[in-house]
């Protein structure tokens, strides 16, 4: 956790924070290393990096308490989504730890988007 609590944060939006900070770390490596796999991991790294920039940019807009961070939060949530089910069919280390990860990102994402 990079910061203790923020003003506005509430626990909700605080574990929110750090679930897509956590997303767009696995995601980054995920990528890195899928690039080393072959042209059949397209896919999984066109949407690791798309999770990665999504929820680095959803955990900066609640950081900053933007009145948009709930419209990002749907998108992140569902990018979570299909870039996990897109990774729980590689046995790969990085894209084992990614489909681990994500749901529990987009689950609090969706949390907040609903809040």
């Amino acid at each position: 956790m990079a910061l203790q609590q923020l003003e506005h944060a509430d626990d909700h939006m605080q574990e929110c924070i750090d679930n897509c900070l956590e997303a767009a770390q696995v995601c980054e490596w995920c990528a890195d290393a899928c690039a080393d796999e072959g042209e059949e991991m397209a896919r999984c790294i066109r949407l690791c990096r798309d999770v990665a920039d999504i929820a680095s940019l959803h955990a900066r807009f609640m950081a900053r308490n933007s009145g948009y961070h709930a419209e990002l939060g749907e998108l992140c949530a569902d990018l979570c989504e299909e870039c996990a089910e897109e990774c729980e069919q590689h046995d790969h280390d990085h894209c084992q730890a990614c489909a681990e990860i994500l749901p529990e990102c987009a689950e609090s994402c969706r949390e907040m988007a609903s809040a």
